[in-house]
Formats: C-alpha cells, structure tokens, sequence
C-alpha cells in the first residue's frame, strides 16, 4: 500500500477530533455566555440603514454621508428608555430620556461626523476615531488644529455612535471607506492651502496607516504630510484571530449573548461600553491587512516616501499591545524626522513595589541601542521632584533630559489605552466636578469603594485612568510639529 493511502486516513482522523474539539470548547463557551447580563434592545437591534462599503460601487460624497447619518440617528428615539415604565434601569444610561448621560445634554452630538472651520483655512486634517468610540475622543485635538487654521474634518467610523448592536456585523472595510472618502473630502475642500494632515485614535491610528500605505503602493489619492497617532492599533492580541467563531452556535437565540466579549451598562454618552466579538475581529483583520502593506512598502524599498509619523503611547496598555508600535512600525520607519513619544509608570509611586508589568528595562534598551531612525521620548519620573522628557535623537544612545513642569496626580501609577487624547477639564474624562443638578458624569473624577459587585461599573472600568495629566505637553508637541511645516 503506498505511504500516502495511509496517511490520508490518518490525516482525516485527526482533522475530525480536532473539530470535535473546537466545537465542545465552542459549545461550553456558548453556555458560559449565558452568565452574562441581560442584554438591552441596544445589543439586540441597529438601526436600519447603516453604511456598507459593498453597497456603494461608485462616488459618495460627504454630503450623502451626513444625510444617512440623518436618517440613522432619527430612529434613536426607539431606544429611548422611560425610567417610570422600566425603573429597574439606572439614570446614568445613555439611552433614559433625559438621564445624566445622554447625549442631548450636550450643545452638540459629539457622536456624529463634524468639521470645523476656521475664518482663513492654511491647512487640512482628518480626524479618526477608535473602535467602539465616537468623533468625540479627537474633538479636543481638532480644536489645536483649527486655532492653527485648518479645516478639520472628524469622521464617525459606521457601526460608532448609535448603539452597540451596529459593530455586530460591520466590516473594517467600511471604516477604510469612510476614511478614504473622508480623506479625499479634506484635500478637496482645502485645495493647495498648506499641509494635509491625518489624527488616529487607536483602530483610527490603524486606518490612518492603512490609508497612507495605500496611497504609497496604488497612487490614487493624496498622501498626508504628516501622521499624528494616538495610542495605534498597530498590534492586538492574537486571540481576535478567532473572536467570531462563535457563529457556529450564536445564530441560536438562546446563545446570543455568545456575540459579546462584553455586555455592560451602557453609561457613557460617546462611547460603547459593552463590546461584541465581532469587533475584535474585525480589528485583528485590518491589523493584518496594515501589516501586509508595510511589509510590502519595506520590500519594494517605498518606505522612503512614508510621511513622518508623530505617536503617543502609553508604556502600558491592556487595548493594543505597545511593543509592536515600535516593532511593527517604527523599526520599519526611516530617518524622516518621525518621533514617538512613550508615557512611562510613574517611578515615584509607592505602589511601584506592586508592578505586575515593568517595562523599564526594555525602555532602557530602546534608549541605549544607539539605532533608532527616529526620535524617541520618554516621558519619566524618577522621584516626586516633577516628571521629565527623556528625548533619544536617532542613531545616539544617550537621552537628553528636559524638565516639563509636570506631575503625576497622588496615586496615579499610570496612564492607559482610552487616556491618551482627554484633557484633565475634559467635561466627560475630566477631573471636573459633576454637576449634581443632572450634569453628565465626569468619568475621570468617578472614585468609589465598597463591596464587590455593587455598582453598574465594574471595578477595573473605575480603576483605569481615563484622562491624561500630560495632555499640555503632547498638544505643545502637536504645536511644535504645525509649526515646523510653516518654516
């Protein structure tokens, strides 16, 4: 008998038991999910008539785009939860009518596309925000860019803004459309006046480079003169590879909530607390397809043409994993002036004995390697005299030290994923009082201890930092950078 008749049917039999145990392991996590709370007509319904990049063969503009945005955000109103009807809700969900976080407390709806338009435009910028978030999160940073004169265009990412239940079936591809119509929007509504500038946040930070890259390898559009990231996308967790497995049993309605990595009360006006597998997984595909078009810039030698990239990374971060910033990224840079800039711990803490994670000394390494292409800043204590900027300048391995006037706030250890771009006055993420009256929550103020289990909020959302401290001296590098263009 020849070798390859027997192996077949040993080859089958593993496949087989194999399969068999993925779908066990499938079906016992499909039970698990049942443990999850109860979902809402928010994670259950999304509105009808979503953008999807399949539908649009041809040209759309903007205009068309805020006008589906119309029609999305006008069917809102049967989300709308009556707290007399249905009093087992809490007042700070975003859907209660007239409750503390809605929305509508706000002058404007921060979770729909916006521009900003300066009396004399000098330049353009398109603003991305991140996954589950909302144009909200860059806003702050779009106000920078229009005291400078440009013409800001903050995009809302299809599935963002309206209810969890529209990132169950979108795409990344979507995003991209957004982001290259967007793009394309900027350059024609500022025309050659001055530079072209794109801000992503987190999986924006991954669409801002996938934009870039393919501008590179297929030139059919505008490349950006400048990339400005905020804590980027660039690497995940290599479990989103099969976050969407479960299909194979949440098809069933009595696993739906098999969808969700995450099902939370939805507490914050701008961005979704709870958090569906689908996401995860469209992530872990638009991570691949920025990797691949790096790759292939660095092989056909076009990584010489990429635009400076100015970064703002937390050295800890449970969202993306920061090493592959610089892995993935930045050692694939050349010398064209980029920077990225590295939120260290906070050294002077008295929790500092308690680390789980210290990444000291692979900064330490970074620093001394001497074979940077780029400029590296670490921004570091080492006791409670003030925090300082460690600035490495390629090709040296020594950092030059800078006093930045700054702290740290008593017992804070670190910064996070979701702080980067929020001002400590943010007047959600902020340090602010809130408004006893019926003002929306601040967030960033939000402190509490008792008893597990208690709150709506678990205990790690009230534990994570949700603003940065340091947010004077990244918008003073943000302005040094506008202002560099102009020389």
């Amino acid at each position: 008998m020849k070798p390859t008749a027997l192996l077949l049917p040993w080859l089958f039999k593993r496949w087989l038991l194999l399969t068999i145990i993925v779908m066990l392991l499938l079906l016992v996590g499909a039970f698990l999910s049942l443990r999850q709370p109860d979902l809402g007509l928010w994670h259950h319904q999304a509105p009808q008539g979503e953008f999807r990049a399949k539908d649009y063969k041809g040209e759309f503009s903007l205009a068309q785009y805020r006008e589906l945005e119309d029609r999305l955000f006008a069917q809102l109103d049967r989300y709308a939860v009556d707290l007399d009807a249905t009093p087992q809700y809490s007042r700070f969900i975003r859907y209660v009518q007239d409750g503390q976080n809605t929305p509508a407390k706000f002058p404007q709806n921060w979770n729909r596309t916006y521009e900003l338009v300066p009396e004399k435009i000098r330049g353009g910028v398109l603003l991305i925000h991140g996954l589950s978030d909302s144009p909200y999160s860059l806003r702050q940073i779009g106000e920078i860019f229009l005291r400078n004169g440009f013409y800001v265009l903050s995009v809302r990412l299809p599935g963002h803004g309206t209810v969890p239940a529209g990132l169950l079936d979108v795409s990344w591809e979507d995003w991209y459309a957004i982001v290259n119509r967007g793009a394309r929007h900027v350059v024609a509504r500022t025309g050659k006046k001055g530079p072209f500038y794109i801000c992503g946040y987190s999986a924006g930070g991954a669409l801002a480079l996938k934009y870039t890259a393919d501008v590179l390898l297929n030139p059919q559009g505008t490349r950006p003169d400048k990339l400005i990231l905020f804590s980027p996308a660039v690497g995940i967790t290599p479990f989103a590879r099969v976050s969407n497995w479960h299909k194979a049993f949440s098809w069933i309605p009595a696993f739906e909530k098999y969808k969700w990595v995450d099902v939370k009360t939805e507490i914050e006006p701008f961005k979704y607390t709870s958090f569906p597998k689908n996401a995860g997984a469209q992530m872990w595909n638009l991570s691949l397809a920025v990797q691949e078009d790096i790759d292939k810039l660095a092989k056909e030698n076009h990584m010489t043409r990429f635009p400076p990239v100015l970064t703002f990374q937390s050295v800890v971060d449970a969202t993306t994993r920061a090493v592959d910033v610089v892995q993935k990224l930045y050692d694939k840079l050349p010398d064209n002036g980029s920077e990225l800039v590295v939120f260290d711990l906070n050294r002077s803490i008295y929790l500092r004995g308690l680390f789980a994670v210290d990444p000291e000394a692979a900064l330490t390494a970074l620093q001394e390697s001497g074979a940077l292409s780029y400029r590296l800043t670490v921004i570091s204590n080492k006791d409670d005299s003030g925090v300082v900027a460690l600035t490495t300048a390629p090709s040296s391995n020594k950092a030059e030290e800078v006093p930045t006037g700054l702290k740290w706030p008593p017992g804070v250890y670190s910064l996070s994923h979701v702080a980067i771009p929020f001002p400590p006055d943010d007047p959600v993420y902020g340090t602010g009082p809130t408004d006893r009256s019926g003002g929306p929550v601040r967030f960033g103020r939000l402190f509490a201890k008792g008893e597990r289990k208690v709150l709506h909020i678990a205990a790690d959302d009230l534990l994570r930092m949700r603003y940065n401290p340091f947010f004077d001296y990244m918008a003073g590098r943000i302005q040094g950078w506008i202002d560099a263009e102009r020389k």
